[in-house]
């Protein structure tokens, strides 16, 4: 049985190869190898540094192999392009600045092995910004809305899959990806497993506010429920325009000498403007999500993958994964 490791790496430089050494050493004391290392830098914006670190490892180990995006697809994509070139039967995800810790594989895997598809690592303290806790809370509170997941399961970027789930997950093309609705639309065997969140070991996050946004808006793409809100938000202020309407003429007939509120009038057509818009806005977010589709967007474009010892590398550019 082989193990595969991806890392999606950006502006990794200085912590990259403590990441690889020391899971490459929790894996051994676990028995877990053979062992594979696919890195995929996400055209990191740092002269290079990240890419001359994955270089530096993939001569020093054969099993570590690098993906390098042409350009930066974000982490999501970046997985995704790992997950189309790993091997292994048994996949595991981690981040590239050691907060998520290869010395907590030993619970994550012991949960794992109990036969469940997916273990999540989550973090009971989380080692992030008052900013970053409330974007996951956001986040959190918005998937367990739009597609159903359970209350219990707590989620990260530290998980560990099955082949077959890696098999269905990569069948995905749209490069709107959002790995929490893939494996909840593949099974629902899923594990959360308590573990430490550690501090950043160098930098700060890449992520920001647009990203954040962005991301989160990818659940759109796993469910209907946003449309299902605007039609009936829709109909409860068609009704109460219906009451208020017949209020008004009730309120004339008996007192036909009272005046009709100017102010009162343009509060409601800007507030019922707005809500127009912002359904409009919902609707167009699909559709142009679609059209993206349709266009073949790809959801990462790989300049060349390096293998093994010596950079033995195959330089035929590849786009979005398989097709």
């Amino acid at each position: 049985m082989l193990y595969s490791v991806i890392v999606p790496c950006y502006k990794s430089s200085r912590s990259i190869r403590q990441v690889v050494e020391m899971t490459a050493e929790q894996m051994q004391k676990l028995g877990k190898t053979p062992l594979e290392f696919v890195l995929v830098d996400d055209a990191s914006p740092d002269d290079g540094e990240t890419l001359c670190a994955l270089h530096a490892l993939a001569e020093d180990y054969q099993n570590v192999r690098i993906v390098e995006l042409a350009q930066n697809a974000g982490q999501h994509n970046a997985v995704m392009a790992g997950l189309n070139e790993c091997q292994g039967d048994i996949i595991l995800c981690m981040d590239d600045d050691l907060q998520t810790h290869p010395s907590q594989l030993p619970a994550l895997f012991s949960a794992f092995d109990e036969g469940y598809d997916i273990a999540y690592g989550y973090y009971p303290e989380k080692k992030h910004s008052a900013f970053r806790n409330f974007g996951s809370w956001v986040n959190y509170t918005s998937v367990r809305i739009l597609i159903h997941k359970p209350k219990d399961l707590k989620t990260s970027s530290f998980w560990i899959i099955r082949r077959f789930v890696r098999d269905y997950v990569i069948q995905y093309k749209s490069p709107f990806t959002h790995l929490q609705g893939l494996f909840l639309r593949t099974t629902r065997n899923i594990v959360s497993v308590p573990v430490e969140h550690f501090d950043r070991a160098y930098g700060q996050s890449g992520y920001t506010f647009k990203k954040l946004i962005g991301l989160w808006s990818n659940i759109m793409g796993y469910s209907i429920v946003p449309l299902r809100m605007a039609r009936n938000v829709g109909f409860f202020f068609s009704l109460l325009g219906i009451l208020g309407a017949i209020a008004i003429v009730l309120k004339k007939l008996i007192a036909p000498t009272s005046a009709v509120g100017w102010f009162s009038m343009m509060a409601a057509i800007c507030f019922f403007s707005g809500m127009i818009m912002m359904f409009l806005g919902i609707l167009g977010e699909y559709l142009g999500r679609m059209y993206l589709v349709q266009g073949k967007n790809p959801q990462y474009v790989v300049r060349c993958v390096y293998k093994g010892q010596g950079l033995g590398h195959d330089t035929s550019e590849k786009g979005g994964g398989p097709q």
